[in-house]
């Protein structure tokens, strides 16, 4: 999903907005295909030479500084793809020299205008001076273009020593579905184009290096968490492991996001309303997923997020819902015809959930996987999402291999914890601890703490939980993995 928010709410941005930020120019350095400030490491001088296995173009740079403490300046990020994501006060690392390598794959569509080259299938590659044999690859969340990640998971993955690489999974902007021959491909595009940049990512890393990778690791939020679910179920053998934070589950029959977002479009007008109708309301929401404790979060979301969401996402995996209309109508009342509030994803034809099934999650992963998920998501709720395929992870019986921290007060852009600092908790801190289980799982076998939810710590104060997250089980936790997700989960 597209994740980010409006001011003042949270200094974020609107779904409404993503053409208009496609549109943002980088800096004339960038534009002009410029290299950059000179890093001066000793892998600068290697920096002609290097090549992205399969890319149609590209463009590297020596850069005294690879986090966006040095490229907003430079021109090789773009905060528009990251605004709204992340907290203002988020602790970000500095201190990264090295080459950064952008460019692009092969591909038919337009929807991304960075660098003027109006061409998707965008990449960027960074590869810092001081390497600890290892890389990290992201899909961006929501329909956001390459550098989506960079505040959030770049800038503190590359000064760990990590090789990153990041792509915009070949379409971007809230028109996406119009990419592809038929419905569901657009989403499926993602998939392979994530597929086709660790491969070249991997080769590239090495090359430069001049010695083996010691781990591929990938990770995202969003739409990104599940980029990691599918690569870690069906190329198990290009990772070493994964960090899925909140990422959509689809499955045919359902639950996914068509099946709870209607439910908020036709619900929520009546609970605003108040009056007699406005409890009921309140239930159906209740009853979709959406939490108990959660409705300081509703107007928010119906301002900014649902109706967006469902409107694009129906389209590309059942445009002949609303006709020849594309997206349908937005804020069309319930009642209205071929409206969203009233779309019904299991009346549908076959057909939907066939488009479906071709992006479907199963559980079966191969590799070690450490999902979050915040308890006060009201974009992806929590019962309807991760606490599911939770559950399909273990009856596929990968159990073994899988993490599930359930993150209290968490919600879905850590950007509306500036708005609501005494009632949410930021994901970030405890993406990076979870990243940190994972390095060590994967490199020693160290096992990280059973599944379980991670307590808001009382009396926290903002600054608290920004600089740290312990996943360490609570004492009395001493059950199986299982006891992390509620008893009646599908």
């Amino acid at each position: 999903m597209r994740l980010s928010g409006t001011a003042p709410v949270a200094r974020a941005l609107t779904l409404a907005a993503v053409a208009a930020l496609a549109a943002t120019a980088l800096s004339p350095m960038a534009q002009a295909g410029g290299t950059g400030t000179t890093g001066g490491g000793a892998h600068c001088a290697r920096t002609a030479q290097l090549r992205v296995p399969g890319a149609a173009h590209q463009q590297a740079a020596c850069l005294a500084e690879l986090t966006t403490a040095g490229t907003i300046a430079s021109g090789h990020t773009d905060p528009a793809d990251w605004a709204g994501l992340s907290p203002e006060d988020l602790e970000t690392p500095t201190g990264v020299p090295g080459v950064q390598i952008d460019g692009y794959f092969p591909d038919t569509s337009a929807t991304n205008t960075h660098h003027g080259w109006d061409h998707d299938a965008q990449f960027v590659v960074r590869l810092p001076d001081h390497w600890n044999g290892g890389l990290v690859v992201a899909g961006t969340p929501g329909n956001r273009a390459q550098y989506a990640n960079d505040r959030s998971i770049a800038d503190w993955v590359l000064a760990r020593g990590y090789a990153y690489a990041a792509t915009d999974k070949g379409n971007t902007g809230p028109a996406f579905h119009r990419d592809g021959a038929a419905p569901g491909a657009a989403v499926a595009e993602w998939n392979q184009r994530l597929t086709q940049l660790t491969r070249a990512a991997r080769s590239v890393t090495v090359r430069h290096y001049r010695r083996p990778l010691s781990r591929t690791l990938v990770t995202g939020m969003s739409n990104g968490g599940y980029l990691v679910r599918w690569q870690l179920e069906n190329h198990p053998e290009l990772y070493d492991g994964g960090v899925d934070w909140e990422g959509p589950l689809w499955r045919p029959d359902g639950p996914n996001l068509l099946t709870s977002l209607p439910v908020a479009l036709r619900s929520y007008p009546r609970y605003a309303e108040g009056g007699a109708g406005a409890r009921r309301a309140q239930q159906a929401m209740h009853a979709a997923g959406f939490p108990a404790g959660s409705e300081f979060l509703w107007p928010f979301h119906h301002r900014v997020y649902w109706d967006l969401t469902q409107r694009i996402y129906r389209e590309e995996l059942d445009p002949g819902f609303d006709g020849a209309a594309e997206a349908g109508t937005p804020y069309c009342p319930s009642g209205t015809p071929r409206c969203d509030a009233d779309y019904d994803y299991l009346a549908r034809p076959s057909e939907v959930r066939e488009a479906v099934a071709g992006i479907a999650l199963t559980g079966r992963i191969g590799r070690p996987l450490i999902t979050l998920h915040g308890t006060l998501d009201v974009l992806l709720p929590i019962s309807e999402d991760s606490d599911v395929y939770a559950r399909m992870v273990r009856r596929a019986g990968r159990g073994g291999l899988f993490r599930y921290y359930r993150v209290e007060g968490g919600t879905h852009t850590d950007a509306l914890f500036d708005a609501f600092p005494d009632r949410l908790r930021p994901i970030t801190p405890c993406h990076r601890a979870a990243f940190a289980a994972l390095e060590r799982w994967t490199a020693s076998g160290h096992r990280p703490p059973a599944s379980h939810t991670v307590a808001r710590p009382t009396g926290a104060d903002p600054s608290a939980l920004l600089a740290r997250c312990s996943l360490t089980a609570p004492a009395r936790h001493h059950g199986p993995d299982r006891s992390a997700v509620p008893r009646g989960i599908r």
